[in-house]
């Protein structure tokens, strides 16, 4: 058996309550702490061969077009207060996962910062990192590197990170969960399981 995470339930769209032969769907919450100890309970709980995220995202820059999907290459958490040099890690915190499953779809990085970033100026310096910002796939992903699972996340683009993305994500996430998890069905990724 698979599991096929999101954040909320929207996320999974018709999967939601009607997921693939062989796959089960349960939500995370949202935030990377909340979605590392809900992954690290289902993951005890039912003991998957693999795990896959689907979300929606948004972008830092024009290197990636409003609905355009991708696969998670890594996650990297981080903060703007780090990027500019106002805080540190301490060297043994890990803050970089990769993905560890194959995905029908162009590989991105993904920065994983503690809050939704509201300001253009942000997003600029996030840029550096990676082309666009999630909350839960980074933990996530530490949690099923942490358990030994093969994971992997699908994105996709419903926002510009600034200003506007609150109200961008509320008119997007739907159509663009629908449409991203069109995009699976027909790549063949859960007639894998």
């Amino acid at each position: 058996m698979r599991l096929l995470l999101s954040a909320f339930a929207p996320e999974l769209g018709p999967l939601a309550g009607d997921p693939p032969a062989g796959w089960e769907t349960a939500t995370v919450g949202v935030g990377a702490v909340t979605a590392a100890a809900n992954t690290a309970s289902l993951l005890a709980k039912h003991r998957p061969e693999a795990v896959v995220f689907l979300g929606t995202c948004g972008r830092y820059d024009g290197r990636l077009e409003m609905f355009e999907m991708l696969w998670a290459s890594e996650v990297i958490a981080t903060s703007l207060e780090e990027l500019g040099g106002n805080a540190y890690r301490p060297r043994l915190e890990r803050v970089r996962w990769t993905s560890t499953l194959e995905g029908p779809l162009p590989s991105h990085p993904v920065a994983v910062p503690p809050a939704i970033t509201k300001t253009l100026e942000g997003a600029a310096l996030l840029s550096s990192v990676a082309s666009v910002e999630h909350l839960e796939l980074g933990g996530v992903f530490a949690a099923c590197h942490g358990a030994g699972v093969p994971c992997g996340g699908a994105l996709v683009v419903v926002n510009d990170v600034g200003p506007e993305a609150h109200a961008q994500w509320t008119a997007n996430h739907v159509e663009g969960s629908r449409q991203l998890v069109a995009r699976l069905m027909a790549s063949g990724l859960f007639e894998e399981a």
